[in-house]
């Protein structure tokens, strides 16, 4: 697929790749086909003369974009590893990454070094915390450079007679995913297995050429600029993101949840097919995206490990009627198994070869717990998110579903403390905006009496923290939310008794 994009650039130069929109409803061309060939063959040339060559692995902390793309693009030619790595993920954490990656160069943008000294309040302000440069080892910086940054990758050096472009399997990409300091996890991608994932993505999505498509990662930039499709990033506020799909109308647009509710809070209108992943997307929140234009909505099962696993259209989910949360279909080529615990595991062409320091394993267990209907998965909750309630194991995922009725945005069920071992289980319920509470709460009543002996010792209106870059519900202070909330209910009779 990079192959494919790389003939494609320099095949088509004038056509637009990257698009920007304006506040007078003009859509422009930000960076056109060309652009993008001329900055990936640049970054060859100077990884290149910097003795980057089969084998070698970068650091990169580049903000998503052009440069970024680039930089993929430079590295795969070249045949050189990619670790990711994320500026906001902070010093100690990072050092641990850097030791297990051992990159012999890193890559960053202003941005990113600016916790590194020069800018270190505002690097506070925006969330960004990268240890010293001297402790990343040596750093190079990719775009416009600021006082106090590293040198410049860029040395002005020629782009012709670049090196051929390596043409076998090997390691492509390294993402860090879970993990402590002291025990860091990444997740290995090979040359091949990124190809089958975005393979995948282009006989899911079917971007058509020329027409925009809105969405920022690069499993949705790499596919669609090879089919042709130029790409708009998703602007940052709710009302510019809605403003940018008035304009755009775009054939596809990917987006995490967080974002879809907040373009749904201002008022945004969708077109063509909507795709939405990294977080769960519950019937309710598909629903509201299609009443609000769009042709199709669809929740995407990935992970790091595998992406995309499965897809699911809001028609399908909402016919669903059975327990658990229906994510689809396995996509083509994705196998799904359980094993005697009930954990899903998955397995196909896209699937990571290993996990950075271990041996390869054609198997990725989820941590899922789930179940096979009728070819389809269902899930039933995380294997550590289970509560233990009077000896019993409760699954939250199992149930989780049934809460989102109209006017919920957000619900999780969590365990908090009892005192005794035991624990109560609680249902955290984030009202949409303008909802009714009264009218909510008469709403839930139905979903929680079936739930039998699973049915929560308290249900709470509240909204549910979020974390990480995708913005996924934060179960661990979500619990922590409802702990302090009960704990605020149980003393108010207490100070009532005492007046």
């Amino acid at each position: 697929m990079l192959d494919t994009l790389a003939h494609a650039l320099r095949a088509r130069p004038d056509r637009p790749a990257l698009l920007g929109t304006g506040l007078t409803g003009a859509v422009r061309t930000k960076v056109t086909n060309g652009d993008l060939a001329d900055l990936a063959d640049a970054l060859t040339g100077a990884l290149h003369r910097r003795g980057v060559t089969w084998g070698s692995t970068i650091g990169v902390a580049v903000r998503p974009g052009p440069r970024a793309l680039a930089v993929m693009l430079a590295a795969h030619r070249l045949g050189a590893r990619a670790a990711v790595l994320d500026p906001g993920a902070g010093p100690d954490v990072l050092r641990a990454r850097l030791a297990l990656a051992r990159p012999e160069l890193v890559l960053a943008d202003a941005t990113a070094q600016a916790a590194a000294g020069w800018a270190r309040p505002l690097a506070r302000r925006a969330r960004l915390a990268l240890p010293q440069l001297s402790d990343l080892g040596p750093v190079v910086t990719v775009g416009p450079r600021l006082p106090g940054c590293a040198p410049a990758l860029d040395d002005g050096g020629r782009t012709t007679g670049l090196p051929r472009p390596v043409d076998a399997d090997g390691d492509a990409v390294v993402v860090f995913t879970s993990g402590t300091t002291s025990r860091p996890r990444a997740v290995v991608h090979s040359r091949s297995s990124l190809a089958a994932g975005m393979a995948t993505v282009v006989d899911l999505v079917r971007p058509a050429a020329g027409r925009p498509v809105l969405g920022g990662t690069f499993f949705v930039l790499l596919p669609s600029l090879a089919s042709g499709a130029p790409v708009a990033l998703p602007a940052r506020s709710p009302r510019s993101l809605s403003r940018q799909l008035r304009q755009l109308t775009p054939q596809a647009t990917y987006l995490t949840p967080p974002q879809l509710r907040s373009v749904l809070a201002a008022g945004g209108r969708f077109t063509g097919r909507v795709w939405t992943g990294s977080a769960p997307a519950s019937t309710e929140l598909l629903t509201r995206v299609k009443h609000a234009g769009a042709a199709e909505a669809w929740g995407v099962y990935a992970l790091t490990e595998l992406f995309p696993a499965a897809a699911v259209e809001q028609a399908d989910k909402a016919a669903f009627t059975g327990d658990g949360d229906l994510v689809g279909a396995p996509l083509p080529g994705v196998t799904a198994k359980t094993d005697a615990h009930g954990e899903l595991l998955l397995s196909g062409p896209a699937a990571r070869d290993r996990y950075l320091g271990e041996e390869p394993d054609p198997w990725v267990a989820t941590g899922d717990r789930a179940r096979l209907d009728s070819g389809r998965i269902v899930l039933e909750g995380r294997h550590k998110d289970m509560v233990l309630r009077h000896a019993e194991n409760i699954y939250p995922g199992l149930y989780e579903p049934a809460l989102h009725v109209p006017g919920v945005e957000l619900a999780l069920i969590v365990g908090v403390p009892a005192g005794d071992g035991d624990e109560h289980l609680v249902a955290v319920v984030q009202p949409a905006p303008g909802s009714d509470r009264t009218a909510l709460r008469a709403a839930l009543a139905g979903p929680l009496d079936r739930m039998g002996a699973a049915r929560p010792d308290a249900v709470l209106l509240a909204d549910i923290p979020l974390s990480g870059r995708s913005l996924k519900p934060d179960r661990a202070a979500t619990a922590r939310l409802a702990a302090a909330r009960l704990a605020e209910q149980s003393a108010r009779p207490a100070r009532r008794s005492r007046r």
